[in-house]
């Protein structure tokens, strides 16, 4: 049987391993503390980079919907030196779904003639109008013709007449403007065939604020004698089954006009 002495020296050993065993235990919680905190810091900085990837995304979106956000493949009115443009937020749509201005809105007064590429699908706008009329300020009357000079049947709807631009030395003068005829004209053209519309224009000079307005004031100033060019264009609107995209902006050739 062990003496006192022995009892007191197992006593004093096992005091010990108790003693040491706590601080293990205190020295492993603080580890363990050390090891969470990268690991917090880890998953923090990930937060931040998902909020801040939500960001450039929702920058991104909010910029593609930004009146003037530079689009590729967008077809927009033309800008004038004062900062005014046509609006293309109710026009037609293109092949990529895009909006653009509408055909009496690609030119406007005072501003630059709009160039605009040919149809893809081989449709022709040609104006028709005398050679020579008065600089007496009143319309002058004529046709246009549409003609189809691609390889396969176009079938859609225009409007009862195309917009006319007069111009002067790559200047817009006057356009086709005020309310537009509520009807439709039915297009059904197959290769080489053509149809023909009503037009008019008047030879009178307009100003970039007469663009503000419905339409053009009646006192414009009649434009001077001289050689003018006269153009045309037309919105069609195509058939489900037509080849290409939903609406095209259809232009062509230029006539010289002669006001004496």
């Amino acid at each position: 049987m062990p003496t006192e002495s022995e009892f007191r020296d197992l006593f004093r050993s096992s005091a010990a391993e108790l003693s040491s065993s706590t601080l293990d235990a205190a020295s492993v919680i603080r580890r363990s503390k050390r090891r969470r905190v990268p690991q917090q810091l880890a998953v923090g900085g990930l937060g931040t980079l998902a909020i801040a990837g939500i960001g450039v995304g929702s920058v991104s979106v909010l910029q593609s919907f930004m009146p003037g956000a530079n689009t590729a493949g967008s077809a927009v009115g033309p800008m004038r030196s004062d900062g005014e443009g046509s609006s293309s937020s109710d026009g037609p749509l293109t092949d990529q779904g895009i909006k653009r201005a509408p055909a009496n809105r690609i030119n406007l007064c005072g501003a630059a003639v709009a160039d605009v590429a040919p149809a893809a699908s081989g449709l022709v706008l040609t104006p028709d109008f005398p050679a020579s009329a008065l600089a007496d300020g009143r319309p002058v009357a004529g046709t246009v013709t549409l003609t189809n000079t691609g390889t396969e049947t176009i079938r859609g709807t225009t409007a009862a007449s195309p917009a006319i631009t007069v111009s002067a030395d790559g200047t817009v003068l006057w356009h086709s403007n005020g309310p537009m005829i509520m009807m439709a004209a039915v297009v059904d053209l197959a290769p080489g065939a053509s149809m023909q519309y009503q037009a008019s224009f008047t030879p009178v000079r307009c100003e970039p604020a007469d663009d503000l307005a419905e339409g053009f004031r009646a006192d414009l100033p009649a434009l001077p004698a001289g050689d003018y060019r006269v153009s045309a264009a037309i919105d069609l609107s195509r058939e489900a089954s037509t080849p290409g995209g939903s609406s095209e902006l259809v232009v062509g050739p230029t006539q010289t006009i002669t006001l004496r």
